[in-house]
């Protein structure tokens, strides 16, 4: 049965995974040893296998998930010190939001949309509008909570420098 899902879901998202801007981000590093690329299917496969289990839009929850974060740079090998509410946390949605809508228009829809742009709740602090969105900010939360296993370099991921060294 996985398998059978499985192959649906690369089909959904065949068009995201082969495009050349979104392979970049096997090149991003996420939280530690995981990259934006790896990070983003594991988010994307369970919020799809989540919204299919609970008959919901199952293929907005994938798109959504896998482009998530789909910002334009690698934010941790940027060392410009930035205000707070400027920092990675606070922007990389919009970020991604925009630039899901100019390299995939056509896999946009409000949805999609909601998902992306409000996948950062609590820390952005307009709540998700679609069940959809739920799921993939919580199965975010979920897939990057492995981060805690490493208390000093949690400290990056707040702002603070000093725990970015490995």
């Amino acid at each position: 049965m996985t398998k059978v899902y499985f192959q649906e879901f690369l089909d959904i998202i065949n068009p995201i995974i082969n495009n050349k801007e979104f392979l970049k981000r096997k090149d991003y590093a996420h939280h530690e040893n995981e990259s934006v690329y790896d990070h983003s299917m594991k988010v994307s496969f369970s919020a799809y296998l989540c919204a299919k289990k609970l008959n919901l839009d199952y293929k907005s929850a994938a798109i959504g998930g896998l482009l998530h974060d789909f910002y334009y740079e690698d934010w941790q090998k940027n060392h410009v010190h930035k205000k707070f509410f400027q920092m990675h946390g606070f922007v990389h949605a919009r970020q991604a939001l925009e630039n899901s809508k100019k390299v995939f228009p056509e896999l946009m829809n409000k949805k999609v949309e909601n998902i992306i742009v409000r996948h950062m709740f609590p820390l952005n602090i307009v709540p998700p509008k679609y069940a959809e969105s739920w799921i993939v900010s919580l199965v975010d939360k979920k897939c990057s909570m492995y981060v805690l296993k490493h208390p000093k370099k949690c400290l990056k991921y707040v702002g603070i420098r000093k725990g970015s060294k490995s």
